[in-house]
């Protein structure tokens, strides 16, 4: 991200807890010291102080390191305790000024407690997130009516408010976690329920906040604004333009921290989120900058889903709607090697494979990009300048002063790393060296998949080091070819991940965001030639839920100014992957502009399954396009069934992406859709769970 003069004096709230005192809940319960929480705050310090105006003078840092101690280093009137963190709110709203930025990250642990007000609470809790004294006779935490009360004064002085929650917010918690990842949350004692530790201690009556009396009018307030709105919100926001929340999780789920370059620990979101705006131009809205961080994050994690409440079409760090592309410059060029040098690079938080659109110099309106001269892929990473690779796009030439903008960060890997728990099973290693779809990682590295020896079996984990659902059938370590096995069933979830989770990161594309899709609703007594009739779902949830036999609708708007071509496909529980609309021979269905569609379809769960989630992914182009590609059988057949199509150079560029996503060997180690035409296809995916009906 380049760097931004906000037009606007920003103020930032930095909290991170690695540290928390030693008090115990009457079960034996606790909340374990992290490792990440202080690194990310100080990571979103550098950032912000690099890529903003923020003056130094502005920014608050509550944080708690470990230490050998049993106390933080830092002074105890910056310890993130709930006194001072109250305080340190109420202290941005007496600094700041109308229309001035407000900017609050916190990393630490977050729970459910007894509500302090049970009345307005149906479910008797609150959502907290835990000072570092949270306290033994009675609990000491910051409760999402406290934190909507402060949030509300903040907003109700015209400030334009940020908050991130890098924290789980609920009583889910992970067990048997690897050495590269924990969960912020409650580490439950002997005592306590297996699934869900939630405190129930009696909360005092009481709060430096506000008086009782005051939250319960600001929480019925904000609970009688939700329920007019079609989006909903958690609780922690009042319903504003104003004010725009990122939380890590949804409320049953977990957020993770993870040793994402293999050695230093970060949390996930603040990792992505970090990584997004260093790759992406100022100008982004928060709905664009969520829509990557749902992709990355969920694709790694997948009990983590950031959410996005507030108004999703406000720039990052802006009060606009609309800003200017940032673009760069090409420095030098060389058309005997076709490629240029950009004034970007390592220093700028780019890496290799990063892709930019090259526009003709002085150029300010990036929207046409019949403009474009070329792409550049960056292919020799420099400190602030480097070499990229062109690929022209028309006869017009490249000259020096060209505008180069960012259009994709070329994140998306075919080439996933494997860590081998147990170093003495040779042979996995050995079958992981030889396949060209994975490497191996190092002891002491963080990987995307793990293997580990379980009794007599190869167990395959994902990198949150849980063991991955519904690969049958096992692999026994005395069967002939084994280690074979676990390669190529590595390689079939590498290809379904990929396909998960490719993306056009062109946010200058003008299809971006124009392909609307949502759950319309079930029915369970429809045939196919009636007319639908869809119901809200009755199986209720953070992900929407339906029962096999039952119909699901799914509802395809086309928002663009002609014509798409549309097709769906199921990624399915059992790693399958098939596209169920339109069926064959036919690839799409042509949806016109301004027209919206209502798709029946019968989820189904594979036998021996009680219950699964499926993903459901739309594809939308200008052209035509082939997205059978794509198509992976259940991991337990031993065939491939996707097409297998030899057309050589009569293959458009977007049929091109896709065979590499589906080849026998990948020809590069990263996806780069937007080498591509980005400006004639996007995607977007929902999800829906499925469970088989008690008999």
């Amino acid at each position: 991200m380049t760097d931004q003069p906000l037009n606007s004096t920003l103020h930032a709230l930095l909290i991170g807890i690695d540290h928390y005192l030693p008090n115990r809940l009457p079960d034996g319960g606790y909340f374990r010291n992290l490792s990440g929480c202080v690194r990310d705050v100080s990571h979103v310090e550098k950032f912000l102080l690099r890529k903003t105006n923020l003056d130094s003078r502005n920014i608050l840092k509550l944080t708690s390191s470990n230490s050998d101690g049993d106390e933080p280093p830092e002074p105890r009137e910056l310890w993130p305790t709930y006194e001072n963190i109250v305080r340190a709110f109420q202290n941005l709203g007496e600094k700041a000024r109308p229309d001035d930025q407000i900017y609050i990250h916190y990393s630490g642990h977050g729970n459910r407690c007894a509500a302090l007000i049970p009345e307005i609470k149906t479910n008797g809790l609150d959502e907290v997130l835990v000072p570092m004294d949270l306290g033994s006779s009675e609990p000491l935490y910051l409760r999402d009516i406290e934190m909507a009360k402060l949030l509300k004064s903040l907003v109700d002085l015209h400030l334009m408010v940020t908050i991130v929650l890098d924290s789980c917010h609920s009583a889910g918690a992970t067990r048997d976690l690897s050495p590269q990842l924990a969960s912020r949350t409650l580490t439950p004692g002997p005592n306590a329920s297996s699934t869900d530790p939630i405190d129930l201690r009696r909360p005092r009556r009481g709060s430096l906040v506000a008086s009782i009396d005051d939250l319960k009018t600001n929480w019925e307030e904000i609970s009688t604004a939700s329920k007019r709105s079609l989006s909903g919100h958690s609780g922690w926001v009042p319903g504003t333009a104003d004010y725009v929340l990122l939380a890590a999780c949804r409320s049953t789920e977990s957020a993770f921290e993870f040793a994402f370059d293999g050695k230093e620990t970060n949390g996930a979101l603040t990792y992505w989120l970090l990584n997004t705006l260093e790759e992406m131009d100022f100008g982004l809205t928060y709905n664009q900058l969520n829509d990557r961080l749902v992709a990355r994050v969920h694709s790694q994690f997948e009990r983590q889903t950031p959410q996005l409440e507030g108004d999703g079409n406000r720039t990052v760090f802006g009060s606009n709607h609309v800003k200017p592309v940032y673009s760069g410059l090409v420095m030098q060029v060389d058309m005997s090697r076709s490629r240029v040098l950009l004034n970007a690079g390592q220093a700028h938080g780019l890496r290799k494979g990063a892709e930019f659109a090259i526009y003709p110099s002085l150029t300010t309106d990036f929207s046409d990009q019949k403009k474009r001269l070329a792409i550049a892929t960056i292919k020799d990473l420099g400190a602030v300048d480097s070499w990229a690779d062109l690929l022209p796009l028309g006869n017009d030439e490249v000259a020096v002063g060209a505008a180069a903008v960012l259009i994709g960060p070329g994140s998306g890997k075919l080439v996933r790393r494997v860590r081998v728990i147990d170093r003495q099973i040779p042979e996995i290693e050995a079958a992981i060296n030889d396949s060209a779809w994975l490497e191996l990682a190092e002891e002491q590295e963080a990987g995307d998949y793990q293997i580990k020896v379980a009794e007599n079996y190869y167990q395959i984990l994902d990198r949150t080091g849980i063991a991955i659902r519904h690969l049958e059938p096992p692999i026994k370590i005395e069967d002939q070819g084994a280690a074979s096995q676990v390669a190529q069933r590595l390689e079939h979830l590498t290809r379904y991940h990929a396909v998960q989770e490719l993306d056009n990161y062109d946010s200058t594309s003008p299809l971006a965001g124009k392909l609307v899709i949502e759950w319309a609703g079930s029915q369970k007594d429809f045939e196919h030639g009636q007319k639908p009739e869809p119901h809200p779902f009755e199986l209720k949830g953070d992900i929407p839920g339906v029962a096999v036999g039952e119909y699901v609708f799914l509802r395809i708007k086309n928002s663009y100014s002609s014509a798409l071509n549309v097709a769906v496909l199921d990624l399915q529980p059992d790693w399958g992957i098939s596209q169920i609309h339109p069926l064959p021979p036919t690839w799409f269905q042509l949806i016109d502009a301004g027209q919206e569609v209502l798709i029946p379809f019968g989820p189904d769960l594979p036998r021996n399954y009680q219950s699964g989630t499926d993903v459901v992914k739309v594809f939308a182009t200008v052209d035509t396009a082939n997205f059978r590609w794509l198509q992976l059988p259940p991991l337990d057949q031993q065939t491939r069934s996707v097409l297998n199509f030899k057309g050589g150079d009569r293959l458009g560029p977007l049929d091109r992406l896709l065979a590499a996503v589906s080849a026998d060997l990948p020809p590069t180690r990263n996806l780069m859709p937007a080498a591509h035409p980005s400006a004639h296809w996007t995607t977007a995916q929902l999800e829906i769970q499925v469970v088989r009906p008690d008999n």
